[in-house]
């Protein structure tokens, strides 16, 4: 992907030295953790850094897809463990793990889809990252963990997701053992989509982003606010909640269009996001 210069998201003047970057080519925003001596801990900056990008991105329309990346030889190791230490008091730790679910949620409440590109290891919080993500393309390379358990803090927060994302007997092993499990086996169990050769990583995880970013973007932002709300509902209501948001779809103008343009078999209309 051919990408625009590098967005600056933190005061600092050089790449190097920005814990998250940013750039945008062809609708798709690329995210990427920068703090690779740190295997991109999530600490409090990093969070705060991922949360002003995610808000500035709900409200740019050019944007219809976000990819999350990292830097270095780790996708994510979860929280900052040395940053939580220096703070030991409850409104701290209270304030961090607020702070964390509320960036999470927002990505499930992004209106653009949200790809998560796994080269290495994603632990704790970083498996909670990719969890939460809506699609997920991993390296062979890339290994999956929720470790809490060995170091007397239970992963309680990763495992929101990571409990959504696959099987409840799947999901319990992997928290209370702590035991990493490799790229083929997170597919296997749904937690990831793809799994790729490290070489072909970027290639195949652009093209999968450039695939959802030709479709309307506002029949996607319907779409993926109707799955995560019809998750939480009983069957009679989630068909009925359903029907609703499909009839509202109906009525938009890219339904029309892209339903005429099917049935005259035309070339994929122009949308207009409305």
């Amino acid at each position: 992907m051919s990408a625009t210069p590098l967005i600056a998201t933190g005061r600092a003047d050089r790449t190097e030295d920005r814990i998250l970057l940013r750039s945008d080519a062809d609708g798709v925003a690329s995210l990427t953790l920068n703090r690779p001596a740190q295997r991109n801990a999530l600490s409090v900056a990093l969070m705060a850094e991922l949360q002003a990008a995610l808000d500035a991105i709900a409200a740019d329309r050019s944007v219809r897809v976000v990819v999350i990346q990292a830097a270095g030889p780790a996708f994510c190791a979860g929280h900052d463990l040395r940053e939580l230490r220096a703070t030991p008091a409850r409104a701290a730790y209270d304030a961090l793990f607020r702070q964390c679910s509320a960036m999470m949620l927002s990505i499930t409440r992004l209106p653009q889809p949200v790809i998560a590109k796994v080269h290495g290891a994603a632990s704790a919080a970083g498996c909670q990252l990719v969890a939460t993500t809506d699609l997920a393309v991993a390296s062979r390379a890339a290994r999956f963990a929720t470790p809490g358990v060995n170091i007397g803090l239970f992963c309680s927060t990763p495992m929101v997701p990571l409990s959504r994302a696959v099987g409840r007997k799947a999901a319990m092993e992997m928290l209370l053992t702590g035991e990493a499990v490799d790229a083929d086996t997170a597919r296997s169990l749904g937690l990831v989509n793809r799994v790729v050769d490290p070489g072909r990583l970027d290639v195949e995880t652009t093209a999968l982003a450039r695939r959802i970013a030709s479709k309307s973007p506002l029949t996607v932002k319907i779409g993926k606010e109707a799955f995560y709300r019809q998750l939480e509902l009983g069957l009679q209501d989630a068909y009925d909640y359903a029907s609703r948001v499909m009839t509202e779809n109906m009525l938009a103008s890219d339904a029309e269009a892209g339903i005429d343009a099917f049935l005259d078999k035309k070339p994929e209309p122009d949308w207009q996001g409305r």
